[in-house]
């Protein structure tokens, strides 16, 4: 038997989680060491599924395939196509970024009550996240995918409502009752759709009589398995809203905001840039390919879904007066070019979809970061509390600037390049709407200059007189992900090499051709 790769990768930060959980509260930072060393060496897992990944090759590789409740035709099955293997390398590559960020997130709070905080619970649980999503990205059984996807709320509830820094801005209890909030209502959407999906999944089970993806899509291809079109259209349904929740899409959005604007800005980046691509993963993976016709009848409203998206997160991201929250409503309308993208059915369009997903972890990541540095100075996250950054931080400056610059797409950095992709392919079968969502970008050029105008230009404000640029432990976490907007901006093959052939396999599924030039060439 060859050496279970995928399930190693999986396995591995779980296993993390546990040892990091059951380190003596006394020492705290030897938890810290440990979950870092545990999240490089994951990374170091999913560099050799990289490496292995043959993106001419079969669609499913390093697959693995054992019996597991037998009764229900419930199998432990992994594999991975190249749109996982990139979201896989996304995750093994922010996780330590992650750790490294919140270092000292989760060290006891010098309150009045001397609160206690379980550091190395926050650590465990940020592993037992990254080993969920990894699992979600490489389940080819749907019960088993549907495990982990609802699995991974648990530690990502206490994330939420166990560690916060809106203490800074208001008393102990205010804090804690706003953080509370947040992850219920996190909670609360999430399990709705995933108790709405949970339909769903027994429903395709009562009609193909098994789980596996790979054996459902190759009955429906061979024509051994028929969904009339009412049913499929109910199971795509299912599925879909489970998926536009986490996603999130607009108006299923609304617990985003709250949860990224209470939880620490390294868990704010683990919502956004690790645990949401799950949902748009997702609908490439099972709603495309298990539903293809209700997948083209439901088209149409998700396009305008998408739209909505991207213009309304743009719009609310401009009236922000919270840092947190602009980012947060930042990444609605990234989100609904993402799903714009999947739903044009166009091989521009998926690819630019695909790339954007692992593009905007990354110019996510950098920008909340280095925006809870400066919070984590200044003990504030209203933007009317800066003003003169620039002058006293430089460095800190620079790289907030180039991650505002990343989410507003400009060109040279990677976002560019996937949005790019994404309003060609849109725009090529549906003009109306790709000319509106275009609107999007120029929304983002107007929140994300004004941010760093009124927060790190003019007059230097006494409160950040004195505020110290960065440290070398948070240059160590800001620096590889500038690296990596500029490389993938300036050279995108590697990935768009590793993701292309399964996305047209994708637009195979669909019965889906890219449409023809409109205009014939000048002769």
């Amino acid at each position: 038997m060859s050496f279970p790769l995928l399930t190693a990768t999986a396995v591995l930060p779980a296993l993390g989680a546990v040892a990091t959980a059951a380190v003596p509260a006394a020492r705290r930072t030897a938890a810290k060491w440990l979950a870092l060393l545990v999240s490089l060496a994951t990374l170091a897992l999913a560099v050799t599924v990289l490496v292995r990944f043959d993106p001419g090759g079969a669609r499913y590789q390093l697959t693995e395939s054992h019996a597991w409740i037998a009764a229900f035709g419930v199998r432990y099955e992994l594999g991975v196509d190249g749109i996982a293997v990139a979201l896989l390398a996304l995750t093994a590559l922010l996780i330590p970024f992650v750790i490294l960020a919140g270092w000292h997130d989760a060290d006891p709070l010098e309150t009045g009550n001397k609160r206690w905080r379980p550091t190395q619970g926050f650590f465990a649980l940020i592993l037992a996240v990254e080993a969920m999503v990894i699992i979600s990205f490489e389940a080819t059984d749907v019960f088993l995918f549907y495990i982990f996807f609802e699995a991974m709320l648990i530690p990502m509830y206490f994330l939420i409502g166990g560690f916060g820094d809106s203490a800074h801005e208001h008393g102990d209890e205010a804090a804690a009752t706003q953080r509370s909030y947040a992850a219920v209502k996190f909670l609360l959407y999430n399990l709705v759709g995933g108790l709405i999906m949970l339909a769903a999944v027994i429903g395709l089970y009562v009609v193909a009589g098994n789980f596996s993806l790979a054996e459902i899509a190759q009955a429906r291809a061979n024509g051994s398995l028929h969904m009339a079109t009412n049913t499929e259209r109910w199971l795509f349904l299912g599925f879909f809203f489970a998926f536009a929740v986490k996603a999130p899409l607009w108006p299923l959005h609304t617990w985003l905001p709250n949860a990224m604007g209470e939880a620490t800005a390294p868990v704010a980046v683990l919502i956004t840039a690790v645990v949401d691509k799950v949902g748009t993963f997702a609908m490439l993976r099972f709603c495309l390919q298990l539903f293809p016709e209700a997948s083209k009848w439901a088209t149409p409203v998700i396009l305008v879904l998408a739209v909505i998206s991207i213009i309304y997160g743009a719009l609310l991201a401009v009236g922000q007066r919270d840092i947190k929250r602009l980012v947060a409503y930042a990444s609605i309308s990234h989100f609904g070019f993402i799903i714009l993208g999947i739903f044009a059915m166009t091989s521009q369009g998926q690819s630019g979809a695909t790339l954007y997903m692992v593009n905007h972890g990354i110019s996510t990541a950098a920008l909340m970061l280095v925006a809870g540095f400066l919070i984590s100075r200044r003990g504030s996250r209203l933007i009317a509390d800066y003003g003169g950054v620039q002058k006293v931080a430089p460095v800190l400056a620079g790289t907030f600037l180039i991650g505002g610059l990343a989410t507003l797409s400009l060109p040279g950095l990677a976002p560019f390049v996937s949005e790019f992709l994404v309003l060609v392919g849109t725009f090529s079968r549906y003009p109306a709407i790709g000319i509106i969502a275009t609107f999007g970008i120029v929304l983002a050029a107007l929140y994300t200059l004004v941010l760093y105008q009124r927060t790190m230009t003019g007059p230097v404000k006494p409160e950040v007189a004195t505020m110290p640029d960065l440290r070398p432990r948070e240059l160590l976490v800001v620096a590889p992900l500038i690296v990596l907007l500029i490389f993938l901006g300036v050279y995108p093959k590697p990935v768009t090499d590793i993701v292309n052939p399964s996305v047209k396999q994708t637009l195979s599924d669909v019965h889906k051709k890219d449409p023809k030039p409109s205009v014939e060439a000048a002769k």
